[in-house]
């Protein structure tokens, strides 16, 4: 095996995209290639650090951080300029990008290795979306400079891995065909993930894990439980915390379900799980969510909307999905879950199993060493 020496580029270190870069670059190395890690230096918050810091364990060639600005700006060029100064000091065979921030900043990077280097040395350049700037339609403005914006950077991409059909397809409906090879590569667990749910005895109904904004759907959550009828009152944890936050907190008190639900804060995903006796993921749009996937994992009875590639991970299963953006239908859901527990348990039993040997980080690493080498042959 030719060994790679490789910089994984992203901008915020959370949420699946960073749990995707943790995994991957951690399998890389075990595999004996070198690995480092780019990251913006914005995020400094005590449970980012730390994440960092776990994962910079395993990156030979290091963990990096230069300033990353979430909206198209001039900081852009310098991020893009400090990844091709860090790829060249490195001397790294493979650049590969992760959402649309990082996937441009590795992009542009290996573009300017290859009109600057005297050498004859191959820098590869991957692109993973992990949705990023294909959730933006098309016929807004963000989404047509975005879209643009994909299309230039086309050019300079060697390898796009997609982790769903459902983002690859989405990618050539709305910036066109995929003018490099493509390959789809599902998000993959690791095997201490598998467990058995054991709620808390001080868990509530349900629980949600995911960033607060609008995209996540807790307001239809919340509506939801307003709608409920009949028996005990539903109670709800709501795990994570983002630019809607307090929006949510609003909601709830509106709604009269203050006493109904608490906010913890963010939490890692395993500590959240037993915080609820069923998952509720209300999202109005998905790439390919790795907490659904967890959530089977560790066994806790799941709803869901269809969206994005969600249905591709339930396949084949009796897990249901529910519409998006349809409380009605999010509260039957709810109810019906709640009613027979013991039903939506076994529902979940096979699940877990179904996904057990679909979706491995092993796999995943090893699809994408492969795609790297087929690329750079």
């Amino acid at each position: 095996m030719t060994k790679l020496r490789i910089l994984h580029c992203l901008r915020a270190p959370v949420g699946g995209l960073f749990r995707h870069v943790r995994d991957l670059s951690a399998a890389q190395t075990a595999s004996g290639h070198d690995v480092g890690v780019m990251v913006d230096s914005a995020a400094n918050d005590r449970l980012t650090d730390q994440r960092l810091a776990d994962m910079a364990h395993h990156l030979s060639l290091g963990l990096h951080r230069c300033a990353m600005s979430r909206d198209i700006g001039l900081r852009d060029l310098t991020a893009a300029r400090s990844t091709a100064a860090l790829a060249r000091k490195l001397d790294i065979d493979v650049i590969h990008g992760h959402g649309a921030k990082g996937g441009a900043y590795g992009r542009l990077a290996a573009a300017r290795l290859k009109a600057t280097s005297k050498q004859n040395k191959a820098v590869s350049a991957f692109y993973t979306p992990h949705g990023g700037s294909l959730h933006y339609a098309p016929s807004s403005v963000k989404g047509r400079v975005f879209m643009g914006l994909e299309r230039w950077l086309a050019h300079s991409t060697h390898g796009i891995i997609f982790e769903s059909a459902y983002s690859a397809a989405v990618y050539r409906r709305n910036v066109g065909p995929v003018k490099c090879p493509a390959r789809v590569i599902p998000n993959g667990l690791l095997p201490g993930e598998f467990s058995t749910h054991a709620p808390v005895a001080t868990a509530t109904d349900i629980v949600f894990i995911g960033e607060l904004r609008m995209l996540k759907g807790v307001d239809l959550l919340l509506g939801a439980m307003a709608r409920t009828e009949g028996g005990s009152p539903v109670t709800a944890t709501i795990v994570g915390d983002g630019p809607d936050a307090q929006l949510f907190h609003e909601t709830a008190q509106r709604l009269g379900l203050t006493n109904r639900v608490t906010f913890p804060g963010a939490m890692p995903a395993a500590a959240a799980f037993p915080l609820g006796r069923i998952l509720v993921m209300p999202s109005r749009a998905e790439s390919f969510p790795y907490i659904v996937l967890e959530a089977a994992a560790a066994g806790i009875p799941l709803i869901a909307t269809s969206v994005g590639g969600i249905p591709e991970i339930v396949a084949e299963t009796d897990t249901a999905l529910v519409p998006p953006e349809d409380v009605p239908a999010l509260q039957h859901a709810i109810t019906s879950a709640l009613r027979d527990l013991p039903a939506a348990q076994s529902r979940a039993s096979r699940l877990q199993l179904a996904i057990a040997n679909r979706f491995t980080v092993d796999r995943m690493a090893s699809d994408i060493q492969m795609f790297y080498f087929d690329v750079r042959r």
